[in-house]
């Protein structure tokens, strides 16, 4: 019996708990509906900072308000704020419980990727609304615009790839034209440099460090010199010169010449002199 009042007990707190957050829920969406509804008024008279106000204090009551946050978007849409208008809207197609809420939010949403020329994210946007309501003559007409313009805008990025690859290709063989020529103009210096060091050297040959001609050529023509001056062949190694020759016989006439006074002089005396050498 105990066990049974304590369950009654603990029923009708449940009961009166799940009771009370209904009420509450139901509290925060009246209040968040009548916000919603005084954004929309705002909106209609042009005042988007009230309303957009207004739209905020909805969500702030019930996150999940579905209508707070799309007509918040359609408030940031005709203030041209479309990045916040996207956010909104996405929001809104994320909290949609029925068909009709999902088509309209990315109905719109394929409206603001278009505004931003988002052509193929507009396309599956569209499409998508179209799954939640085939028969909207709207959508259709907006996804056959929207498929035109992402074909326009792929060819476009095509031929932009195809310019920036032919740009990068002259690009890239202007560079190597470039290069050759500054390897054929450093070969051109190299074999100038290689010419002018042959000629150096050469130079270095034909003078010494004082840039005088070498020793073989002085005593050359120190020899040549000394020819001209005396007028006569020079003695070859191990010869008389005639000089010398001329010198030696002179001195033998003199030796001659005292010999032969001195013979006669001995005659004079009546003394008998030897011509020979004694061994």
């Amino acid at each position: 019996m105990k066990q049974l009042i304590t369950c009654l007990v603990l029923f009708i707190t449940l009961f009166a708990f799940s009771q009370e957050a209904d009420e509450a829920q139901l509290l925060a969406e009246k209040k968040a509906n009548d916000f919603v509804y005084e954004g929309n008024s705002l909106a209609e008279s042009e005042d988007f900072i009230s309303a957009e106000m207004a739209y905020r204090k909805a969500i702030s009551e019930q996150e999940t308000s579905v209508a707070a946050a799309y007509n918040l978007a359609n408030a940031y849409i005709k203030s041209d704020n479309l990045e916040e208008a996207l956010f909104r809207l996405e929001q809104a197609a994320k909290g949609a419980t029925s068909k009709d809420e999902k088509h309209r939010a990315f109905h719109n949403i394929g409206n603001v990727l278009m505004k931003n020329e988002k052509c193929k994210e507009a396309v599956e946007a569209y499409k998508s609304a179209l799954r939640n309501d085939p028969l909207d003559d709207e959508t259709r007409y907006n996804l056959a615009v929207a498929k035109v313009c992402a074909e326009e805008q792929q060819d476009q990025d095509d031929q932009n790839n195809d310019q920036n690859d032919e740009n990068q290709d002259n690009k890239d063989n202007k560079e190597n034209e470039d290069k050759k020529d500054q390897d054929g103009d450093n070969e051109d210096e190299n074999e100038d440099k290689d010419q002018e060091n042959e000629d150096k050297k050469d130079g270095e040959d034909e003078k010494d460090d004082e840039g005088k001609p070498k020793d073989d050529d002085q005593d050359q023509g120190k020899d040549q010199e000394d020819k001209q001056d005396k007028g006569q062949p020079q003695p070859q190694p191990g010869q008389l010169s005639p000089q010398q020759i001329k010198s030696l016989l002179e001195a033998m006439n003199n030796q001659e010449q005292e010999v032969q006074e001195k013979i006669n002089a001995e005659k004079q005396k009546g003394v008998k002199v030897k011509s020979e050498k004694d061994w």
